[in-house]
């Protein structure tokens, strides 16, 4: 069993940058693949990025790809999501997201465990 904690949301103006922050219970963090995903008002939830067990393989959403970077720190049982030149469109509560078994992937039903979410303003 893992439960997520996401932190690090807020209002940020357009340009600016945010820092996501997820902590995960559990002895076994480091098995773990990792993800985050994002959900608008009115929109389904989104891939946003993931990243492998070992922090060696990564992968991108295409709308975020060279602006988001994701990154682990498995003695800390944390996976970040760092987010520059923001955009109004980026607004949306985000998740972090673990999976037990299997390579990356971008597909939300492959995670077996979900944070609760943090909210990320970007105003205009």
């Amino acid at each position: 069993q893992v439960q997520l904690v996401e932190s690090g949301g807020g209002l940020v103006q357009a340009g600016g940058s945010l820092r996501l922050s997820c902590a995960a219970s559990g002895r076994t963090f480091s098995s773990y693949r990792m993800g985050w995903f994002r959900q608008a008002p009115g929109k389904e939830r989104e891939f946003v990025a993931t990243i492998s067990w070992s922090g060696g393989s990564t992968y991108y959403a295409g709308s975020v790809k060279g602006r988001f970077t994701i990154s682990r720190d498995n003695a800390k049982n944390t996976v970040y999501l760092q987010m520059n030149s923001l955009k109004p469109e980026d607004t949306a509560v985000y998740y972090c997201a673990a999976a037990s078994l299997g390579p990356i992937t971008t597909t939300a039903g492959t995670y077996n465990y979900w944070g609760q979410g943090t909210q990320v303003t970007v105003s205009s």
